[in-house]
């Protein structure tokens, strides 16, 4: 038996995984998927109702039959020779999925669809042409447009229309490019092709920009010109290890942004100053000051955004570009002629033989857009930063020994089976292992846990850890771009283009919000045009364009900004560091907290937490040995030693002959005596035998994840050093404050098994995962985005920085890595994960409050609409009057300027309290 049915109730991958289960747990069922369809194969006859039944104990879910008129989702392929009312994508957006209208586009990608029988010959004709192999055509067309998808062949264009096809910006043809120079590589690419980001790739185009959406593969600029196909600003590729990472970007928009908010507040106050000040000069002087300020704002640092508008229109893919050119191009077009034609408006527009203009309008939109692109830059910038700082953190050199001899040789010198040399405190410069000799490694970057590992003969070791107080020797297995460090590298640049962005509620709006007003302003022309009696014509034009310009959301523009503005400084004075509004918009929405344990539940530091003697000894004195011992030492543990002596107000005991022992610990004679302190290992090198009772009582400190330290003088152990990473206090209070709020939890860390146990155990974390590199922290993420979870990650690391930039929001301590804070979009200064709970509160207060001011932004939008189409001229004789236009946008901006004040007030911190 063989039958496809309809799926009724599923919405994700997960009711996918359920629905599958449920089925194929049927004895002799199989069930395969295909979208919104199941094909069930059974050896033996199956009724829907047993089905059904199945499908009971999974969730609400339920199999329907196919009505006769419904046709299949896919064509089976003896069907494909169809007639030319079945078309394809030829993205193959939705695989084999086939369409039955002429004329249509992909509902995914928006490429017009090909007729099924033309399948080939369009293969062939896109298939002919590649970046290696341009058209002989081509050699006579210089100064001609392509399309460099090829969707027509050689076909090319006039102008820069955009290909028909798929919409893409199309290229110049140059000599450069049919010569075929190195430099002009990118302008050829194809949708399979995209950036790797390895060291390799942004050496060979650092300096160059890429559209963050990868919307034309990995095409790069010369320029930040905008992306030609989603408008938004292009990133730089960071530069060489040492270099400035000022992006030029970020230079040009700050620059624009303080001249346009330099002409911008004298506008303002001319405009809405006059319903308060008595300017001593007339309306129409007052009305040239305005343009001639509004000219450069404009025209100087506004102009890229009416450009980017533009070009939406163009290609009728509408977004916030459109919804400003629209708005600010309808308020400076009727400005102007209300300022030099008056004449030609009907007196019913006039009040005090003045008109309105809209000069405060144009530049108050642009200056706010142009600060929400100047922050997002930032943002942009602060990845390029982050990947200059993980580049730095492999050396430039490496000591190669050839023939037995030593030589500094460039690190791109290093291949696979060399030997290499690394001396005390050098980096390690690739990947190996240990063929001579032994030391303790700070493997920090990797596993985030701050103790070093010891290192012997055929231990792995890692490019960018630090090597401690010995020599070894090491052969090169992995180099270039195969090392941990150079994909820890790629893994953070490719999850910080790879997050799919919050889409900016103007974009959303837009898309209904542009042709609506656009429909209204041309019916209400006709209507006009129709009905308007002698002075229909300019009557019509002037109402239609008042549609347009009551329409411009001024409010709008401030409703999101103002409350991400107020918030941001109310995080601030909380300790708060919100370097992407967006993240904060959304931390309330965080279904999933992914945390490092190390520096975000722990102090990241070991301390002493306890000193456990022999017979009842002195443990005054073991520490007193201990302090002597390691006040030359440079280990973690001596560090937590060293600080709890210090609140004791002894003095050291005069040490000589101090060594080292590497990966057992150190020696030291004080008071004539040898003094050890390390390992069992240590004692058992100098036949010392630790006492039964110590034995077991250290035993039971290590299974609840201490490190233990013995200490004996002379021949004798006086006890042992019980060390251990604190938890810092407020840890407990957050994770139940975020789990009373519906977050899950998982701790994820680099630590091992016993230790990440304690730690969940302690803090109530059902779910942990122990000795995690950095890939799996950022595949847990993925994973779990891709099961539809909204993912918050903390951490302080750099093994966390591929995670925290993967993630939806990601969170750095303050006292972490600078590579971590430069991944994350949020930064707790204090490094307290109460923080974190702090920033949900931050977060529901702050969407409340955007939701309130979005309310008054559109009110007097909707409102002002029906006006200015002139729908109280029959009754009442007014037509869009001067004060119904400014009150509406004064009130609107007040209002939400108002509200957004209100979240100073707010508390944070009120529910977290014991």
């Amino acid at each position: 038996m063989n039958k496809r049915y309809k799926v009724i109730g599923m919405t994700c991958t997960g009711c996918q995984e359920k629905v599958l289960k449920s089925l194929n747990a049927l004895t002799g069922v199989t069930a395969k998927l295909d979208k919104e369809y199941v094909d069930i194969s059974s050896e033996n006859p199956v009724t829907l109702d047993q089905l059904n039944s199945a499908l009971q104990s999974a969730g609400n879910y339920q199999l329907q039959e196919m009505n006769s008129e419904e046709k299949p989702a896919v064509i089976p392929p003896q069907q494909r020779v169809s007639p030319s009312s079945v078309y394809y994508c030829p993205m193959e957006c939705e695989g084999e999925k086939v369409y039955f209208q002429q004329g249509e586009r992909c509902p995914v990608c928006k490429m017009y669809l090909v007729p099924i029988e033309e399948k080939e010959e369009y293969q062939n004709k896109t298939q002919a042409f590649s970046k290696t192999n341009l058209p002989e055509s081509f050699q006579q067309k210089l100064g001609k447009f392509y399309c460099p998808m090829f969707c027509e062949g050689d076909k090319v264009y006039d102008s820069d229309t955009g290909c028909p096809v798929c919409h893409m910006h199309l290229e110049e043809i140059t000599e450069d490019l049919l010569a075929g120079s190195k430099d002009k590589q990118h302008h050829l690419h194809t949708t399979s092709e995209t950036p790797g980001f390895s060291k390799n790739f942004m050496a060979e185009n650092a300096g160059k920009y890429y559209c963050p959406m990868l919307c034309e593969g990995d095409k790069v600029y010369d320029s930040n010109v905008g992306c030609p196909v989603c408008g938004m600003d292009l990133v730089k590729i960071p530069g060489k290890p040492g270099a400035s990472s000022e992006d030029d970007t970020v230079k040009i928009l700050s620059r624009k942004f303080w001249a346009a908010t330099a002409f911008t507040i004298p506008v303002f106050i001319l405009s809405m100053g006059g319903m308060f000040i008595n300017f001593p000069f007339s309306h129409h002087i007052q009305g040239i000051i305005e343009l001639v300020l509004t000219l450069p704002v404009l025209f100087y640092a506004g102009w890229f955004l009416m450009i980017r508008g533009y070009r939406s229109f163009v290609r009728w893919n509408l977004n916030m570009f459109s919804l400003i050119a629209l708005g600010v191009g309808a308020a400076f077009i009727f400005s102007i002629m209300a300022l030099f034609f008056p004449g030609i408006f009907p007196a019913e527009m006039m009040q005090e033989d003045q008109l309105p203009l809209y000069f405060e309008a144009v530049c108050v939109i642009l200056t706010l857009v142009i600060l929400g692109q100047f922050m997002e830059a930032k943002a942009h910038q602060r990845t390029g930063k982050a990947i200059e700082e993980l580049m730095n953190l492999s050396p430039d050199e490496a000591n190669l020994i050839i023939n037995g001899e030593e030589k500094k040789v460039p690190l791109s010198e290093v291949k696979i089976g060399d030997i290499l040399r690394v001396k005390p405190g050098e980096k390690i410069p690739v990947d190996g292992k240990i063929t001579e000799g032994n030391s303790a490694v700070d493997e920090s970057m990797i596993t985030g846990e701050p103790i070093p590992v010891e290192k012997e003969i055929d231990d792995k070791i890692t490019s960018g850890t630090i090597n401690g107080n010995g020599t070894f020797l090491m052969i090169a297995e992995k180099v270039g771009d195969e090392t941990l460090l150079s994909k820890i590298i790629e893994m953070v640049n490719t999850a910080s283009r790879s997050r799919a962005p919050i889409q900016n509620l103007a974009d959303k709006v837009s898309k209904i919000f542009v042709p609506a007003v656009i429909v209204v302003a041309i019916l209400t022309f006709i209507i006009w045009w129709i009905f308007g009696g002698e002075n229909r014509m300019i009557l019509a034009l002037v109402n239609a364009v008042a549609v347009l310009i009551v329409a411009c959301p001024c409010a709008l523009g401030l409703a999101t900004p103002m409350s991400l503005m107020v918030g941001i400084g109310k995080g601030a004075k909380n300790g708060i560091l919100i370097k992407n509004a967006e993240a904060l918009e959304l931390m309330h929405k965080v279904d999933v907290l992914i945390t490092d344990k190390t520096g975000t539940l722990t102090e990241g530091k070991p301390s002493l937490e306890e000193i456990v003697t022999h017979d009842n000894g002195d443990k005054s004195k073991i520490l007193k040995l201990a302090a002597s011992l390691n006040q030359n030492s440079e280990h973690p543990l001596s560090s937590a030693v060293l600080q709890e002596f210090k609140k004791s107000g002894m003095n050291f005991d005069k040490t000589s002959g101090f060594e080292n022992i590497s990966g057992k610990g150190v020696k030291a004679d004080i008071n004539s005596q040898i003094v050890l302190l390390g390992n069992e290992s240590l004692l058992q090198q100098f036949n010392i035998q630790v006492p039964e009772s110590l034995k077991s009582a250290a035993a039971e400190k290590q299974s609840a994840a201490k490190t233990v330290s013995y200490l004996s003088e002379g021949n004798v152990v006086l006890g042992f050093l019980a060390f251990s990473d604190k938890i810092k206090s407020s840890s407990k209070r957050a994770i139940e404050y975020l789990q009373k709020n519906g977050i899950e939890i998982i701790m994820m860390t680099g630590d091992n098994e016993h230790t990440a146990e304690a730690v969940a155990r302690e803090l109530g974390i059902d779910k942990f995962e122990a000795q995690c590199l950095p890939q799996d922290k950022m595949e847990a993420v993925k994973k779990l985005q891709k099961a539809g979870k909204i993912v918050a990650m903390t951490g302080d690391g750099i093994n966390d920085a591929p995670a925290l930039a993967q993630s939806e929001v990601g969170i750095a301590m303050g006292t972490g890595s600078d590579v971590a804070i430069e991944s994350a979009e949020i930064t707790l200064v204090k490094g307290d994960i109460l923080g974190v709970a702090k920033s949900w509160i931050l977060s529901e207060k702050l969407l409340k409050n955007i939701k309130q001011n979005l309310f008054f932004a559109f009110i007097y939008n909707i409102l002002g609409i029906p006006v200015a189409a002139g729908l109280l001229y029959p009754i009442f004789g007014i037509l869009m009057s001067p004060m119904i236009a400014a009150a509406a946008m004064s009130f609107s901006s007040v209002s939400v300027i108002l509200n957004s004040l209100r979240l100073n007030s707010a508390s944070l911190d009120e529910n977290l309290k014991q």
